[in-house]
């Protein structure tokens, strides 16, 4: 499978690789052995290779090195190759290839020294055995921290290849710790080291492979973008078609025929059609494929039974507000034709079938969505999530909008936090910690909530649980789970919060009456400084577990913050001022080449939208939904509103482009752009957006006023 920029190293298909020579000077070594082991999804798999050759009567090339070459391109295939000092076995190889009249296909690369000397330059040597001491993996005979480490020169070259490859492994903490976690950033960091002491130059081949690279992974798909620009909600059938569940088979197989149908939905037992809405984990479903395959088993005589006795339950469903390409994922994998609706809370109230979704598939690139839900382990979570940044490039190229590229990414930004929280469940409960201890709730807060993330992201979640204490056994568990997610996220590839903003610190989780008591604690505040963080919290979503009992508390805040003037001042003046962008003459005010639109007009615009939100009730996440919802209480300042609404789309598709470039070269990711980069009018839309948030205090002191006419 082809490794993209974007690939976590922790979920990496590599190959260390380590030559025996006949002499350390490159120009005068000959290859005598070559040893390889594979690295599978970031884990050492039990494969490897171990190849021998005689030494050549003169210069020419060496014995069967054709048939060493060919197999050793087949152990390859298209994976990462890792090594110590790999330039020296790179250019070992490369002349016994032109020996052998043979072409050679580059590789990417990643050295184990030049990443052990990123992640702790203050070893006192990086050779082999220090590596594997410091990193207490003993040796490849052993696998044990007590054992004596042999010396480097006693090592078969099949050896250090395994060594080599649980280095690798061992190093990939290390490495994030230090803000390195996909291919690219890998590369990049090794790139600089490795200059000065490869013996081989970078060919134009090499150039080249790299530049096709990219393209590659550029054009990840052909996607049809419908899926990603439009929701369930706009595609489903509504209301729902239920029937009792003891209706009779043969009336259930009129409606259908009747009504020109492919399923029905069947109530509860007891229940009516007239009394939904239902959950969904009490819903069956009959379809025609249920009752033809039961006539042809059974025959006429099925007729007459309950559909209960043929319908499939629980009900397979999707959220209303998901993107259609989680639907088209979802029936893939469940390989069924049609699927329940829900609302936020999980109560049915549409349809969907195959039908519907006919000439929307992309089954490639939507098989994301679900490759996140079912993802076994932390390593699969973190390759699926990788898919993320391909999938934004694809749509970006095909037109899609920032702002809805951004909701995609917030999607599944919740839904990787909810699989992180099923597998910490897991975890806690290979541990002996047991069940929950009562109902609960993970949410997202920030940009994932509001559904405006980008590639750039950090942790901002919260828990809340049903009844407990502070510091309590509830509390206490709850904040081991916290503890879990927060590793489990990290190691996928979404960094721990700086701020702290996490389930596992006390201030981001608490019972239903212990955030009520926040909330009331918050809108009694006199001070901005006391109210830092807090704004986030009224972008909340529940991503996993008890959503109606997240809903609730998020209604609950909006309603207690209602006609609280001097809360939604403080909470603007919480959130600061924007950074001045642009100089006296109109042009950018760039640091190190770039401007950072986060400070001098995101932030600004999202927090804007936000506290006149909470002024005027307007119980909205979305900040393009908040301005909408302020606007149309006509209380003024309509045009300018949309301004804002319009510079947040601009200010989003100049970082999304930026990330995305940044993506494939391996540079950190953030929300500074460099400016040269943009064309002529993409500039100018920038510098018309950065000009409307220069308005924006005046904007808010207005309408933070203003009554609603």
């Amino acid at each position: 499978m082809l490794q993209t920029s974007a690939t976590p190293l922790i979920a990496l298909d590599a190959v260390a690789i380590d030559c025996d020579a006949s002499d350390v000077e490159p120009r005068r070594a000959r290859l005598c052995r070559i040893g390889a082991a594979r690295i599978h999804a970031g884990r050492l798999a039990d494969d490897s290779l171990d190849e021998s050759l005689p030494a050549a009567a003169d210069d020419g090339a060496l014995p069967d090195m054709a048939g060493v070459a060919g197999r050793l391109d087949g152990f390859l295939g298209t994976a990462v190759v890792i090594g110590h000092e790999v330039g020296f076995d790179l250019a070992l190889l490369g002349r016994e290839y032109e020996r052998a009249g043979l072409a050679r296909q580059p590789p990417r690369v990643l050295d184990v020294r030049a990443l052990a000397e990123v992640a702790r330059p203050d070893l006192a040597g990086f050779s082999l055995d220090v590596l594997a001491d410091w990193l207490e993996l003993g040796t490849p005979q052993t696998a044990t921290p007590q054992t004596a480490t042999p010396q480097p020169a006693t090592w078969t070259a099949p050896e250090r290849a395994q060594l080599i490859a649980r280095i690798f492994i061992a190093l990939v903490p290390h490495l994030r710790e230090g803000g390195i976690r996909t291919l690219a950033e890998a590369e990049q960091a090794c790139r600089g080291l490795l200059g000065a002491r490869e013996s081989g130059r970078r060919t134009v081949a090499e150039d080249d492979a790299a530049a096709s690279r990219v393209d590659a992974e550029r054009t990840f798909a052909q996607l049809d973008s419908y899926p990603y620009r439009h929701r369930v909600a706009e595609v489903m059938s509504s209301p729902p078609l239920f029937t009792a569940a003891d209706t009779p088979v043969a009336a259930a197989l009129k409606e259908i025929i009747e009504r020109r149908i492919s399923s029905l939905f069947v109530a509860p037992p007891g229940a009516a059609p007239e009394d939904g809405p239902f959950d969904a984990e009490t819903v069956g479903i009959v379809t025609e494929r249920d009752l033809a395959r039961a006539l042809a088993e059974h025959g006429t005589a099925v007729l007459a039974i309950s559909v209960s006795a043929i319908m499939s339950a629980p009900l397979a469903a999707v959220p209303a507000e998901a993107f259609v390409y989680r639907a088209i994922g979802r029936m893939d994998r469940l390989r069924v034709r049609h699927l329940g609706v829900v609302d936020e809370i999980g109560q049915v109230v549409g349809a969907l079938s195959a039908r519907d979704l006919l000439r929307m598939r992309a089954r490639d690139a939507v098989s994301l969505g679900d490759e996140i839900d079912e993802a076994p382990d932390v390593p699969a979570l973190a390759k699926a999530w990788a898919k993320i940044a391909s999938v934004a490039a694809s749509l970006l190229a095909e037109g899609v909008g920032a702002r809805d590229i951004a909701a995609v990414i917030s999607r599944e930004l919740g839904a990787l936090t909810r699989r992180a929280a099923v597998l910490a469940e897991q975890t806690m409960k290979a541990r002996g910690r047991g069940k929950p201890p009562c109902r609960y709730a993970v949410l997202v807060l920030g940009s994932a909530g509001r559904g405006e993330s980008l590639l750039a992201m950090d942790q901002d979640n919260a828990i809340l649980f049903a009844h407990g204490a502070p510091d309590g056994p509830e509390d206490r568990w709850f904040a081991e789970l916290g503890s879990e997610l927060a590793d489990i996220l990290h190691a996928a590839g979404v960094p721990l919060c700086k701020g702290g903003v996490m389930a596992k610190m006390p201030a981001w989780r608490g019972s239903l009456e212990t955030w009520r008591e926040r909330v009331r604690h918050w809108i009694t505040r006199s001070r901005p400084e006391d109210l830092l963080s807090v704004d986030i919290f009224f972008d909340l979503r529940c991503v996993h577990g008890d959503a109606r009992m997240a809903r609730d508390l998020w209604t609950e805040a909006f309603d207690a913050a209602r006609g609280q003037l001097g809360f939604a001042k403080l909470l603007a003046e919480a959130g600061g001022h924007a950074q001045p962008a642009l100089g006296l003459f109109g042009g950018f005010k760039t640091e190190g080449g770039r401007i950072d639109l986060k400070k001098t007009g995101l932030f600004a615009i999202v927090t804007a939208a936000r506290c006149l939100a909470i002024r005027h009730h307007v119980v909205e996440r979305s900040t393009p939904a908040r301005l909408a919802g302020v606007r149309a209480l006509r209380i003024g300042g309509e045009r300018d509103l949309d301004q804002l609404a319009e510079a947040q789309s601009v200010l989003l598709e100049a970082i999304l482009h930026q990330q995305i470039e940044d993506v494939h070269s391996g540079r950190r990711l953030g929300n500074a752009v460099d400016p040269n980069r943009l064309d002529a009018a993409m500039r100018e839309r920038l510098k018309e957006a950065l000009r409307v948030v220069g308005t924006i205090d005046d904007l808010v002191r207005t309408l933070m006023f203003a009554a609603a006419r």
